[in-house]
């Protein structure tokens, strides 16, 4: 559980069961979970300084790195167990993502595509992570950094392959399209491909991330909040039932957001190997 919602229900001491129920929404967390104060403030304009988001950006930069460092220190033609899962991880991006978007050609893309998966699922987990508990990619900055990221490789790439012309043209004008309806279809197109693409693909992991990370933040204050063993009598018992359910689905809720912390970065990647294809195939 995150540590707000812990202080929230635990250190109000408001409970369901007894005399000292205050309602849940006076311990229920908030959206203020996503805003931790900075430890250090720079007095820059729109920075927020070193915050908890920057520690853990940091933590999952270093445990990325390290993955990678332990698996392949010792690479050897029967591979240990990291180095193993190291070659599944890549071995199955390659084949279920690069080379079913771009083909041969999405095999040079394989490290960036491997890396982005591992970084982005490691900025997820950070979610679940006893004392952290905080999803990096639940501030929209850094989902919308990786974004940026793709959307300027994705016009890098068409550009070079198929000049400026060429790359613009054919996201916008799509191949047979008859030129009475190019007024009405080119704006679409502009909408879709230079705005719509780039903003849907940051919000996703973000969307995802915060109201999983809020959920799992419930179901931790809500146990909290009924557990009473203060109460009177067959109180007490009932808030024990009911506060062990309470952790039964947060338990269970926590498992399937880790799930969908690996399914979000396997999104991502998908994604984003699917528009590098398009600028690889020029127009559509």
């Amino acid at each position: 559980m995150s540590d707000e919602a812990f202080h929230a229900a635990a250190g109000e001491d408001c409970h369901l069961f007894g005399d000292n129920n205050c309602g849940f929404e006076e311990v229920a967390p908030t959206v203020s979970v996503f805003f931790p104060e900075p430890f250090m403030e720079f007095g820059l304009p729109l920075t927020a300084g070193i915050t908890k988001y920057t520690l853990m950006l940091v933590i999952s930069v270093l445990l990325v790195m390290g993955f990678w460092y332990l698996a392949t220190r010792r690479a050897a033609v029967v591979p240990g167990r990291l180095q193993s899962v190291a070659e599944m991880l890549v071995t199955f991006i390659r084949d279920q993502v690069t080379r079913q978007q771009m083909g041969q050609a999405g095999d040079k893309y394989l490290p960036m595509m491997v890396t982005l998966f591992l970084f982005i699922f490691v900025m997820n987990a950070m979610g679940i992570i006893p004392g952290l508990q905080l999803p990096v990619t639940s501030h929209i900055a850094y989902p919308a950094a990786l974004a940026i990221y793709v959307y300027v490789m994705w016009n890098a790439i068409g550009i070079k392959k198929h000049g400026v012309a060429g790359h613009f043209v054919g996201r916008v004008v799509p191949g047979g399209t008859p030129k009475w309806i190019l007024p009405l279809l080119v704006p679409i197109e502009i909408a879709q491909n230079f705005i719509a693409k780039p903003v849907t693909h940051a919000l996703r992991p973000f969307a995802a991330m915060l109201s999983g990370h809020l959920l799992l933040a419930v179901f931790a204050a809500g146990g909290f909040y009924m557990f009473n063993l203060g109460a009177d009598g067959f109180l007490s018992v009932v808030s024990v039932g009911y506060s062990g359910l309470a952790l039964v689905a947060f338990v269970v809720f926590t498992g399937f957001e880790l799930f969908i912390m690996a399914l979000q970065a396997y999104v991502f990647i998908m994604l984003a190997s699917s528009y590098l294809g398009e600028a690889l195939e020029g127009q559509h």
